[in-house]
């Protein structure tokens, strides 16, 4: 069930964070986790669970213990009626949602990529679009997590409300979360409409246009006056997927090969990013899908990058957009990659990044093998004037000292986190960073 680093990196699914634990787990059951934290706990280890790698930061980083969540998978429970389904950790979003539409429900909300881990998903505070919508986490009904002490813990919103709320979105700083409850809802199709608009009109009705729809978001590409728009909404149509020959072209060669064709050339001719991009808007065009919800949410990313998102209140959204693209333009920025623009309703997880505000991400990205440091310190000096709070698993500079006045609730994640972790068996460099040293240390 162990084995020792000699043989095994690991490393992110940008291939840009890479450690080499002493030990790596792979449980299969809830008792063999208890076992490989005591073991992990007999030798003095940092432990962090793993799943498929998609954070860009460092935050599964250690060189004691991974914990593999992989064996920790399936829908363990569905039931209809209530739309409760029980789900194992280590399972992948793209298998789950599969699962729940055999049982007629859904997700009812997701992001872009399916192939995260439930737990990696959920830990790190992953969205995806539609200002009536929540997070993921918002689903989150109840969990087990394995603590540092041996026990497992049944966390509710009945009966531990305030320790749910931590772990909706823990950043795995509180111990290793084995299975989740969720409230699904019943499964349903989208209608999606992706077509270029003029980037300065877009903007100027962004709040119109998320509004009018169920889910709406937009790709703004740096130096071009194009925008890329993508507006879904619940539909009772009949399924109308776009044909295969359509769907290559649009999802394979443009989505992928195209942006990996032009993203080379961004990256060996820097200087002429302005005509890579205003190029890309040129081969942008209009497309209609109807499909089940999870076929239309989840899009294929082969292309690797380096990401950077920032979640600020709404009512910015158009403002602090323009003033990226006007950076880029002022210091002239070498990059391609277009910046996504989407909203998401409230909720109350103590971590959130959408806790407590209506809420709009701007995400910046940059090619692999690409400077991005100083790109993304001025993104995030802008987003620092509006109160951004980073995706915490996403590339950013801050601190626990800048992060805490972010969040209305950071107390009480503290509280949770004494409570759960108070020596700190499951902090490492990131989680000592972004949210401070273990409670042992603060008051030892």
């Amino acid at each position: 069930m162990s084995r020792p680093t000699t043989t095994h990196t690991w490393s992110n699914w940008a291939g840009q964070q890479r450690c080499s634990p002493a030990v790596v787990e792979d449980p299969r059951t809830e008792s063999q986790v208890v076992d490989a934290i005591g073991r992990a706990a007999e030798a003095g280890h940092v432990v962090r669970a793993v799943g498929s790698g998609h954070s860009f930061t460092d935050t599964c980083l250690t060189d004691d213990c991974h914990i593999r969540l992989g064996g920790l998978s399936g829908l363990l429970d569905a039931d209809r009626a209530t739309g409760l389904v029980r789900v194992g950790a280590g399972m992948r979003l793209h298998d789950l949602t599969r699962a729940l539409h055999t049982h007629g429900l859904a997700l009812e909300n997701q992001g872009d990529i399916d192939q995260q881990t439930v737990a990696g998903a959920l830990a790190t505070g992953t969205h995806g679009t539609g200002r009536e919508f929540r997070n993921l986490s918002a689903a989150v009904v109840g969990c087990r997590i394995a603590l540092a002490d041996g026990t497992v813990r049944d966390l509710t919103a009945e009966s531990t409300p305030d320790l749910l709320r931590a772990a909706r979105v823990s950043i795995g700083a509180l111990g290793v979360i084995t299975e989740f409850t969720l409230r699904a809802v019943p499964a349903f199709r989208l209608r999606k409409v992706e077509e270029p608009r003029p980037l300065v009109e877009t903007l100027d009705a962004f709040d119109d246009l998320s509004a009018a729809h169920d889910h709406f978001e937009l790709y703004a590409f740096p130096y071009a006056k194009t925008c890329l728009s993508f507006a879904s909404d619940r539909t009772d149509e009949p399924p109308a997927p776009l044909p295969a020959w359509r769907k290559w072209l649009v999802d394979d060669l443009v989505a992928n090969r195209g942006l990996e064709l032009f993203s080379r050339a961004g990256r060996s001719f820097p200087g002429q990013a302005p005509r890579i991009s205003r190029t890309m808007t040129r081969v942008l065009s209009r497309d209609v899908r109807v499909d089940h919800s999870h076929l239309v949410f989840s899009s294929e990313r082969r292309v690797r990058f380096t990401e950077m998102e920032y979640a600020i209140p709404r009512a910015h959204a158009a403002t602090a957009l323009r003033a990226v693209l006007a950076m880029i333009e002022s210091d002239g920025v070498g990059v391609t990659f277009p910046i996504e623009l989407r909203t998401t309703a409230p909720d109350d997880a103590f971590l959130s990044t959408a806790s407590g505000r209506d809420t709009a991400y701007i995400a910046v990205h940059q090619f692999q093998g690409m400077p991005y440091e100083a790109y993304f310190r001025a993104v995030e000096a802008i987003m620092d004037g509006f109160g951004g709070r980073p995706h915490w698993g996403k590339r950013h500079f801050q601190t626990a000292e800048t992060l805490a006045p972010r969040y209305p609730e950071w107390d009480r994640f503290a509280a949770a986190r004494a409570e759960l972790d108070p020596a700190g068996r499951f902090t490492n460099d990131y989680v000592r960073r972004t949210l401070g040293p273990p409670p042992a240390e603060v008051h030892a």
